[in-house]
Formats: C-alpha cells, structure tokens, sequence
C-alpha cells in the first residue's frame, strides 16, 4: 500500500481546496497531498506537498491529524493516507501546472466534482472528529461500493 497524505487549510469557515490538472486524481478538488517519500514522515510529506502543490509553508508542529483512511479499488488496497488540518502557514495559495487553489465555505464543499467518498468523510474530520476508515471504490473510483468508520485518536 502506498503511503500518501492530505492536509487541508482550514479558517473558521472555509477550507483551501486545490482542483487537480494533472495525473492522478485530475479534475477533482481535493486537499493538497501526495506520497510520503522514502525515509519521510507523513507530517514532513504533508508540509512538502502543501509547499510544492500551492506555495503555502506549515510548521509540522501545527499539523493536526484527523483521520487514517485506507483506500481499495475493488477490494485491492491502494493508499493508507493520512489526513491533517492546519489552521497556521504563511503565504499565499498561487496557482501550479499541478493544482489550482480555491477557497470554500465549508458548509458548501463541491462534492460533485470531488471523490464520490469525500462527501462521507471531510464533513465529520471539518466538524471536529477523529477517525479511521475504509473506502472501498470501483475500479476506475467511480462508485463508492463500501465505506465504514470508527472515531479514532492520533497524537
């Protein structure tokens, strides 16, 4: 399973998603993320993706991990992707050949033109909880086949 993570920007009430232009993942919205390098940790690779993907810069200390999701396409695991929120960095979101940044309310995410399983998820790790979960999806991500979580505690 690769070893990926997302770190979502986070104010009062809106979230910095970023639309995806290239590769994997491409014309979704999403938080910013990716793999975890060799001899990485997952707060170190968020805080690298976040800087690479939008400009902005966090301080590892200042990441708050919110969720551990294990993500299949048809029951083959894929990703173990760890979830993360900030609410300090310095900069401002720019624009990449990769991502395109855009502030959301979070009452009002865009869950059409985002992974079919994030509408069950973002909105309990943006309310405040901690979880695990397991996201089962077709081959191609299409469709959803199985979700189910737990809450969960992470230091």
């Amino acid at each position: 399973m690769k070893q990926t993570t997302l770190c979502f920007c986070v104010t009062d009430d809106q979230v910095l998603l970023a639309m995806k232009k290239r590769g994997f993942g491409s014309g979704k919205w999403n938080a910013y993320g990716g793999k975890v390098e060799d001899g990485e940790s997952s707060k170190a690779s968020a805080v690298r993706e976040l800087k690479e993907g939008s400009g902005l810069v966090a301080d590892q200390k200042d990441l708050k991990q919110v969720a551990l999701i294990y993500f299949s396409f048809d029951e083959v695991p894929v990703f173990e992707c760890s979830v993360y929120t900030t609410r300090i960095w310095q900069g401002e979101p720019a624009e990449t050949e990769e991502m395109r940044p855009q502030w959301y309310p979070i009452a009002d995410l865009p869950f059409t033109e985002m992974w079919v399983a994030d509408v069950k998820w973002i909105p309990l790790v943006l309310g405040g909880e901690k979880i695990e979960a397991q996201v089962n999806f077709n081959a191609d991500g299409s469709v959803m086949k199985e979700f189910g979580y737990k809450s969960s505690s992470f230091n």
